[in-house]
């Protein structure tokens, strides 16, 4: 139902995605281009915490199909399906039509790494 409004949205939230890994992205959009697309339908049009981890949508969280059709825009579009392979993005939309993008690939990669210095024996045999 909202395939072309977001399709509208995609490259401005293409680059936006690119530049997420610098911090936190909004996308102010015009509400009604999804109000027209309702077609006079009563649709929730916000979500929060969807999150799209290694090109896969998180279930556990059970978007809204609102929320859901985006993802699947995302995964279908060939530069952001780029972008979303390997790492992890949270998307929110807001009651003002702001899109909250969040890259945490960053905080994916924060795991302590090995030492990988080997240990000396400086002692002599007698």
């Amino acid at each position: 139902m909202f395939r072309q409004t977001w399709k509208k949205y995609l490259p401005a939230i293409t680059i936006l995605m690119k530049r997420s890994g610098n911090g936190e992205q909004m996308l102010n959009m015009n509400h009604t281009d999804f109000e027209r697309a309702a077609g006079g339908r009563k649709v929730k049009f916000t979500f929060s915490k969807l999150s799209i981890n290694n090109g896969w949508i998180d279930q556990t969280a059970k978007p809204s199909p609102f929320a859901k059709e985006f993802a699947e825009i995302l995964i279908e579009n060939e530069a952001t399906n780029v972008l979303i392979r390997n790492k992890q993005f949270e998307f929110a939309l807001n009651k003002n039509f702001q899109l909250v993008i969040k890259n945490n690939s960053a905080s994916m990669n924060n795991e302590p790494v090995a030492d990988r210095t080997e240990a000396t024996d400086n002692s002599t045999a007698v």
